[in-house]
């Protein structure tokens, strides 16, 4: 969490899949850490 810059309330939002927002700071930071491209951790599930 620290590397990335993410709090962990944060963290929780988005490993549950209630967050409504994503930074694309955040996403690059996160993608970075892990050595992955975005469609490697991200998912579109229509309403």
């Amino acid at each position: 969490m620290e590397r990335v810059g993410i709090t962990p309330a944060n963290l929780s939002i988005l490993k549950t899949g209630k967050a409504k927002a994503l930074r694309f700071s955040t996403l690059e930071a996160i993608c970075k850490e892990l050595g992955c491209q975005p469609g490697d951790i991200l998912e579109y599930v229509p309403d």
